[in-house]
């Protein structure tokens, strides 16, 4: 009899203990669970009204910042004491931006955030006295390789791998003095090595610079490698497997690659201007929608920059005492004579200012005083890797060597997400 009773006690007991939890768990409140906090752009979004916009045709700061309620002398000082922060007139239409404002009756504004780009954006805060300043989301890297066969053209081979186009800008600049890239051939094949940008790990904000490239071109390979060669300038360069370096002393066109070669010198032509009558053409022609920028192809001094007849408004660089060059038939100047310009640099815009057909620039290339056909000339090329850094350069340089030849070409270019690898285990992001 005690048996049983003992079991019936422990059955009692267990159901008791059961039901008491049963009437705990109803009577105690439910845990509370934490709204989570949203921050953007350093701020706790929850603790103001927000208005999510893009600059419109006609909006100014000031005018954006008076609808909502913020006092002129902070407008003012923004304006005049931030321009080299924030430009309030150069916000651009199609910015968007963000208004911060209290949750009060006055709904005024506290905050303007104004997003420059994906990833830089300037922040404006009213709240006591008015400051600016910029700031950056946090971005992650990611190495991506890419290996391709030209069918047609570099630009339209590189976007069916899904490759941004800056990409190939970049590209057609570093090999800007070694390959003419207005006369590829079909099978022309090029391996590249580069970082692409993400925010919050899935949106793309672009791509970053070339960190090894091969190109092969009419049979010829040719690698590219970046290096800083002068650590008192500081300006990072590209060199060959062998440590050349690949940018001439002058660049083969003034304007960036993606624009029509339409007509070439020739002492002989027949210009349809004049009647087709035969007239020495001693440039060297580039199409290009007018507003197009022209660049330097080389340092120099300006020595000319006018308008003057059949040249149209024009700029002449004097390069040294053998080189000089000239850019024909634009629409606007940018740079006045006895001023120096960099290679690169934007000296004007296409136009069509004097005897042209249409929009064009006429590039002219004297040596010794006469003038040549630059495509014809073999330009003297920059300084290759000084021997005292060949040792640091060829350290640098053979992982990224054997990186790319390790990468096969795809002969149907198709994107292969395989050629996708992530650093973001590595933490490397940017600030």
């Amino acid at each position: 009899m005690r048996k049983y009773w003992g079991i019936f006690l422990a059955l009692f007991i267990a159901v008791a203990c059961k039901e008491e939890k049963k009437l705990v768990e109803n009577l105690s409140p439910p845990l509370a669970v934490e709204k989570p906090v949203i921050t953007q752009f350093g701020f706790n979004l929850d603790d103001f009204n927000v208005v999510n916009d893009t600059v419109k045709r006609g909006d100014s700061f000031g005018e954006l910042m008076l609808k909502n309620h913020v006092d002129y002398p902070k407008i003012v000082s923004i304006s005049e004491n931030y321009k080299d922060t924030f430009d309030v007139k150069k916000i651009k239409v199609g910015k968007p931006y963000l208004i911060l404002k209290s949750k009060d009756s006055l709904q005024k504004a506290q905050v303007f955030i104004y997003q420059n780009d994906k990833i830089n954006y300037t922040v404006v805060d009213l709240r006591d006295s008015a400051v600016a300043y910029k700031g950056k989301k946090n971005v992650q890297f990611r190495e991506r390789e890419v290996a391709g066969v030209i069918q047609s053209s570099l630009s339209m081979t590189l976007d069916s791998l899904g490759v941004d186009y800056s990409v190939t800008i970049n590209l057609s600049e570093i090999y800007a003095w070694t390959v003419d890239f207005f006369k590829l051939d079909a099978g022309d094949k090029f391996k590249i090595i580069y970082d692409e940008k993400y925010i919050n790990d899935s949106i793309y904000a672009g791509s970053g610079p070339i960190k090894a490239a091969y190109f092969e071109h009419k049979d010829t390979p040719i690698y590219a490698f970046p290096f800083v060669a002068d650590s008192t300038k500081n300006i990072l360069e590209y060199f060959d497997q062998k440590g050349n370096n690949l940018r001439s002393t002058f660049l083969r066109a003034p304007i960036k690659f993606g624009y029509r070669l339409s007509s070439r010198y020739n002492l002989k032509r027949r210009i349809a201007y004049y009647g087709y009558k035969v007239r020495p053409h001693r440039g060297t022609d580039y199409a290009a929608p007018v507003g197009t920028p022209i660049i330097a192809t080389a340092d120099g001094t300006v020595t000319e920059s006018r308008r003057r007849g059949g040249n149209g408004k024009y700029v002449k660089i004097r390069h040294n005492s053998m080189y000089s060059t000239q850019y024909l038939h634009m629409k606007a100047q940018k740079v006045k004579e006895g001023e120096f310009v960099r290679q690169g640099d934007v000296i004007g815009w296409v136009g069509m200012t004097g005897n042209t057909g249409g929009p064009h620039v006429c590039y002219r290339f004297w040596k010794n005083g006469r003038q040549v056909d630059p495509l014809r000339e073999k330009l003297p090329a920059a300084e290759p890797i000084a021997d005292s850094l060949q040792t640091a350069y060829f350290n640098h340089i053979d992982p990224l060597k054997f990186q790319l030849d390790c990468l096969n070409f795809d002969p149907n270019n198709t994107l292969d997400d395989n050629l996708i690898t992530s650093n973001q285990e590595n933490g490397i992001t940017q600030n």
